[in-house]
């Protein structure tokens, strides 16, 4: 197991390298100039004279050659500086840690509420298919997968506002500060979110479990005389997991890295919708730093998804 993770680690090193270099170059390649965004007549702000520009990408260091400025840029990262925006000078490092708790609070409610209503219902589904119940569970399921979650948020936000008066916060209030008002910043996101992350669950659940019920043991228990009960919980359950374990961690990583589109509907002030205003002002530095830290984050949840296999299913080991 020592090995495995030493070997997972280090093959992880050039993807995330790999990342870097894209996502520095392709920021480059793209027409439309920071400096210019910000210091600019459309913007109404000051307006700089071409000497004066040059002279700022000079103090910035954006005169330098791309590959200096890559090995730059790549030396702060490495020293948990991710510089600071174009826009308002604040540092990256500040703006990661205010957002990145009420993103990873989202995605944890979410991955929370995707388990406790799609297992619970795939296990309706394979145990009573071809039934009432499974015929509606498959109903429910295709409905929120083919529902956005953005265009579920945005109506969870007209019923609470028009029906219930509901008003959100707008400023960031961590979970530590007041818990009450903290989970009225998440909530909504993270129920519009996680009941299509529920819909995915129950689906793959439902025919992970179908799956496992044609197997040999499962026959060989009902031939020893186990129940239904012990034998959809005990044999079919945590095999039929594993399929459920890997969406479920894809969709954790994608979920840290921001629900950019939810963030966005309920102007929840998370990582994602930094990234949004960061792209729509192209702001490099913000989109830089949350892009690797997505990818480091993406790695990572993936590690941890394929080490707890090893969890779930005895038979499986690392070497």
């Amino acid at each position: 197991m020592q090995q495995y993770i030493i070997r997972r680690v280090l093959l992880a090193i050039p993807t995330i390298i790999g990342i870097t270099i894209l996502i520095f170059m392709v920021l480059r390649v793209l027409p439309g100039d920071p400096l210019e965004q910000v210091f600019s007549e459309e913007q109404g702000l000051m307006v700089l004279s071409d000497e004066e520009l040059a002279y700022a990408r000079q103090t910035l260091g954006l005169d330098k050659p791309l590959y200096l400025q890559y090995l730059i840029w790549t030396g702060q990262v490495l020293r948990f500086e991710f510089g600071t925006s174009f826009w308002t000078d604040d540092p990256i490092g500040n703006l990661i840690k205010r957002r990145a708790p009420i993103t990873l609070e989202i995605a944890i409610v979410a991955i929370l509420l995707s388990w406790l209503v799609g297992i619970p219902v795939g296990i309706i589904g394979a145990v009573w298919r071809n039934t009432f119940a499974d015929y509606s569970s498959r109903f429910f399921v295709t409905m929120f997968l083919a529902i956005p979650s953005f265009w579920l948020g945005m109506m969870f936000i007209l019923v609470s506002v028009l029906y219930f008066s509901w008003k959100p916060p707008i400023t960031i209030i961590q979970l530590w500060e007041d818990p009450l008002q903290n989970l009225t910043i998440v909530a909504g996101p993270a129920i519009a979110v996680g009941l299509g992350m529920a819909a995915f669950t129950a689906r793959m659940a439902r025919s992970s479990m179908l799956e496992v019920y044609r197997e040999d043991y499962v026959r060989t228990a009902r031939a020893k005389g186990a129940g239904e009960k012990q034998i959809t919980f005990r044999h079919v359950l945590k095999n039929a997991l594993l399929p459920v374990i890997t969406v479920t961690g894809l969709q954790l990583a994608g979920l840290l890295g921001g629900s950019v589109a939810v963030e966005r509907a309920f102007a929840v002030p998370g990582l994602g919708l930094a990234l949004t205003q960061g792209i729509a002002d192209r702001d490099w530095n913000i989109i830089q730093a949350l892009v690797f830290l997505y990818a480091v984050v993406f790695v990572f949840v993936n590690l941890i998804v394929d080490l707890s296999y090893a969890w779930v299913d005895p038979r499986i080991r690392y070497k």
